[in-house]
């Protein structure tokens, strides 16, 4: 089966502070994927392994002593996730990134399989990172021949936890890293230059074989500009330009509100520092629309991660399906197990599927036009409004009952509230999908 173009967007984002409004590390991801490719949330358990597998599709990595629980974006097809997090607050986002390292004969670890891997074994965010870094030096990321039609693309990563984030870039076989200071964010563009904090060793020897730099013209090697393909980041560049201007305009005064207008955020980022625009007004923004004639990239899931640094609180995830501008983020909490019918959704579109649900009220409020979107918009924001109150109201709740030795209560309160809400938010999105319908 021939390759598909690679759905070159995606959009992660992470502040720190100062620049949160609530001094903790909050994350942001748009996860975008073909519009009909499914990404369902799935819980895995912690796992305390004897050896086997870890599970890629391609190569065989050996299995870790003990996986962490967590959570994924799934796509029905992979055995990695887009973005997710772990039961200790490490939290990883990814992105295609567009280089001019040619395709490999050799099969390779996928993007989002060394997600997974770096929440499965990392802590915290510097042993993912490590994780990650050690796992692209011995198996290789990125672009490589395949039968199996999967699209294969060189990766980027913001890795977090609540005490600090990380840029991670991996081309074939080497990486660059970069500790995050304050606020920043990343899209479908190398952008570790001169202040990468670590490169790996072999990433000069072997851009320089690849033909990608010149040993003899000195020893400037700056790692986006040996494997930058830059003829393919045109809207990576624009769209990473318009979310770190808004990170700039909201410094200080980031939450998680803030992260949510920016991945529904429709400006074509030509001016980065504009208010937040809601609705569509072209082919080039943080939130992404398709058709069917260019379906390769749709914003299909979406996560803000809320953390918690002093224990006062348990942190929050928004997790979001499909179009962010028109989609109810979910509070998550991992403390407790997801509702069953958050983990429905599979090649094909199911009633009984919240993803495919919101699927088609994002599909039929852009065939309707403007107004119909900003119906839906307006349905959401009540229900929105009010989980923004309580879900910090069980965050401290349950953060009590954990700190306190009684993590099974704190287990039995977010699972109540995750299913009450989930229940809730249904409810409304079948109302809203059958207006289409009946529209």
């Amino acid at each position: 089966m021939p390759q598909q173009p690679p759905p070159y967007s995606c959009d992660t984002m992470v502040a720190l502070p100062p620049a949160s409004a609530n001094g903790q590390v909050i994350f942001a991801k748009n996860s975008d994927r073909p519009r009909d490719e499914a990404q369902p949330l799935v819980l895995r358990e912690r796992k305390t392994h004897d050896g086997g597998d870890a599970g890629a599709q391609f190569v065989a990595v050996p299995q870790a002593r003990q996986t962490y629980r967590h959570v994924g974006s799934k796509p029905f097809w992979c055995a990695g996730y887009e973005h997710g997090f772990n039961e200790r607050q490490v939290v990883i986002g990814n992105e295609a990134l567009p280089t001019r390292l040619a395709e490999s004969p050799e099969p390779k670890l996928i993007g989002m399989e060394l997600l997974r891997l770096g929440l499965e074994r990392g802590g915290t965010a510097a042993e993912a990172v490590e994780v990650i870094t050690g796992l692209v030096s011995e198996f290789g990321q990125g672009k490589f021949a395949n039968d199996a039609g999967i699209r294969t693309y060189d990766n980027s990563y913001i890795v977090a936890d609540p005490h600090e984030a990380y840029i991670v870039e991996a081309v074939g076989h080497d990486w660059a890293v970069k500790k995050v200071q304050s606020a920043a964010s990343i899209s479908n563009v190398c952008s570790l230059g001169t202040d990468a904090d670590r490169v790996s060793p072999g990433a000069k020897r072997r851009a320089t074989q690849a033909g990608l730099f010149e040993m003899g013209f000195g020893e400037g090697f700056v790692f986006a500009e040996a494997f930058a393909d830059r003829s393919a980041s045109s809207s990576g560049i624009a769209r990473q330009c318009r979310s770190s201007g808004l990170l700039g305009v909201h410094n200080g005064e980031i939450d998680a509100p803030t992260l949510m207008r920016t991945l529904a955020d429709h400006s074509d980022g030509s001016n980065p520092d504009e208010p937040f625009v809601e609705d569509v007004t072209g082919d080039v923004s943080v939130c992404l629309h398709s058709d069917e004639a260019n379906s390769w990239g749709t914003s299909a899931a979406s996560l803000v991660a809320d953390l918690c640094a002093d224990g006062s609180r348990l942190p929050v995830y928004w997790c979001g399906l499909y179009s962010p501008c028109m989609t109810l983020f979910l509070p998550v909490f991992i403390e407790g197990e997801l509702p069953a019918g958050q983990s429905i959704g599979g090649e094909k579109p199911s009633a009984d599927s919240p993803w495919w649900t919101f699927h088609d009220i994002a599909m039929a409020a852009m065939a309707d036009g403007p107004e119909r979107r900003a119906a839906v918009r307006a349905a959401w924001k009540p229900l929105q409004a009010e989980l923004l109150e309580s879900a910090y109201e069980v965050a401290a709740k349950g953060g009590e009952m954990v700190a306190s030795g009684r993590a099974d209560e704190a287990s039995r309160l977010t699972t109540s509230y995750m299913a009450e809400n989930f229940d809730r938010m249904m409810d409304k999105a079948c109302a809203l999908a059958g207006q289409a319908v009946a529209g």
